[in-house]
């Protein structure tokens, strides 16, 4: 009885328990509760293994564990919420990797005596498992500018990406007829190169995507390798996290306006839909009168002390300069100057869903304070100013305007329906996407360059001294 319950019955319960604290996270008022849930159902998870695998007198597993939890926690604190989009694909492709390295050490088990069926999941979690990897790796130097982020092409691309993932699949098949080892050999191989092929083709405003999509990959070859080893617990979980993923990569490609299928197939060439161009056209229309003249600089203290109702769309190059705190107490400056202050969030800010809230989180902003797309964008005509801080794809009019570009056709934060438009940027060198941001040119645009660790303290100063 005793081994049933710790071999399938304990193990059941876990799956819920990992769920509860996934929901959890959906608020940051409740994210670090569920966080630690996960945290614990993950300890006893690794003690079931442990246990059912008899390890507990195993010193090499023990070492294991030691050296691979002191690297987490090394990286987990070296690694500032800042380059948080880097450590989550980088412990996708571990999960990937950890994956197929289970299936690899068990290779030897595999003999004529076994099935078609765990041939089949053996080289379908080799399959996964290596192209998480290899993919995840690729998006994380991405991320972290070791490779140029724009996607890569070369003659012949979308023919070879097919013909891999179709070799892929003929090993795999060829693997079961054959019961052959070395066919999953080969099938390793293929599928590391054709994840790096796949994330080469990625870059530009579409990142946040195929890294939801790693995710969602990371979990699903987990439970691919649960269940050729008769593990349920890895099999549940690893279900639970690529069904979660999944959901999450087609909020981000709704919030895109992106077809995941055309995303992971490399440069996308979306055309602004008349749909899209009419909606942006009738805004413009009803929208508040734009100065004749040209705004600058010296009209900031003025329209700051004027401006009633204020909203700032943070982005990641607020990240980049750490200027949370510098928005924050802008934030506060205009709270107590009577402002209606409010926050607008596009999906795709930072390099992950999420990041911009955490980083405000981080400082004290208030969650209710922080507004999605889709819920503030109908605000923008009525808005008296808006103060960018580091974001320039997110709200940059050419998406709904121009053709062809890795941002065509995303929908973007309405910023340039404001009255006035503060912009607190580097430079005026194009995002992440490399499109050239048409607001800036716009003669109710204010722009102020340089890094909004001090232009956003310039802004708070200029209230504070006229107020």
């Amino acid at each position: 009885m005793m081994p049933v319950f710790f071999d399938y019955i304990f193990p059941s319960a876990l799956v819920p328990a990992f769920l509860y604290g996934i929901y959890l996270m959906q608020s940051p008022r409740t994210a670090l509760r569920g966080n630690r849930i996960g945290a614990l159902c993950m300890f006893v998870a690794v003690a079931l293994a442990f246990g059912q695998y008899r390890l507990f007198e195993e010193p090499a597993a023990w070492a294991a564990m030691v050296v691979g939890g002191g690297i987490g926690l090394f990286l987990a604190q070296r690694a500032g919420t800042i380059r948080m989009p880097q450590l989550v694909a980088l412990f996708n492709g571990v999960g990937g990797a950890a994956s197929a390295l289970v299936i690899l050490a068990c290779l030897g088990t595999l003999s004529g005596e076994t099935g078609w069926f765990g041939w089949f999941v053996s080289a379908l979690a080799l399959a996964v498992g290596s192209i998480t990897f290899s993919g995840s790796m690729v998006a994380a130097l991405k991320l972290e500018g070791r490779i140029p982020s724009p996607p890569l092409s070369f003659r012949k691309q979308t023919f070879l990406v097919r013909w891999m993932l179709y070799s892929i699949g003929a090993l795999a098949v060829l693997a079961v007829i054959d019961n052959s080892l070395v066919v999953l050999y080969a099938v390793v191989a293929c599928s590391l190169l054709y994840g790096v092929l796949l994330a080469m083709r990625v870059g530009g405003a579409d990142m946040p995507v195929i890294i939801s999509f790693l995710n969602s990959l990371s979990g699903v070859a987990a439970s691919v390798s649960g269940i050729a080893l008769g593990n349920m617990l890895a099999a549940g979980v690893g279900a639970l996290v690529g069904v979660a993923g999944m959901i999450l990569t087609q909020i981000m490609c709704r919030a895109m306006n992106r077809d995941l299928l055309t995303v992971l197939g490399g440069f996308s060439t979306y055309k602004a839909s008349s749909e899209t161009v009419e909606t942006e056209v009738a805004s413009t229309d009803d929208a508040a009168p734009k100065p004749s003249m040209r705004l600058t600089a010296d009209a900031i203290p003025a329209i700051l002390r004027e401006a009633g109702k204020v909203i700032i769309i943070p982005g990641y190059g607020m990240a980049l300069s750490q200027a949370q705190q510098a928005v924050k107490d802008l934030m506060d400056a205009l709270e107590r100057g009577g402002k209606d202050v409010k926050v607008a969030v596009h999906p795709v800010a930072g390099r992950m869903p999420g990041h911009m809230h955490v980083l405000l989180a981080e400082v004290g902003v208030d969650y209710d304070k922080l507004f999605d797309m889709a819920k503030i964008n109908h605000e923008f005509p009525d808005t008296d100013l808006v103060i960018a801080v580091g974001a320039c794809d997110v709200m940059n009019p050419a998406a709904t305007t121009a053709e062809g570009t890795p941002i065509s056709g995303m929908p973007i934060l309405k910023a340039s329906e404001a009255k006035a438009v503060i912009v607190c940027n580097l430079n005026e060198k194009p995002g992440y996407s490399g499109v050239e941001n048409t607001l800036y040119k716009e003669p109710h645009v204010i722009t102020l360059w340089g890094d909004a660790s001090e232009t956003v303290p310039g802004l708070t100063a200029a209230l504070t001294q006229h107020g």
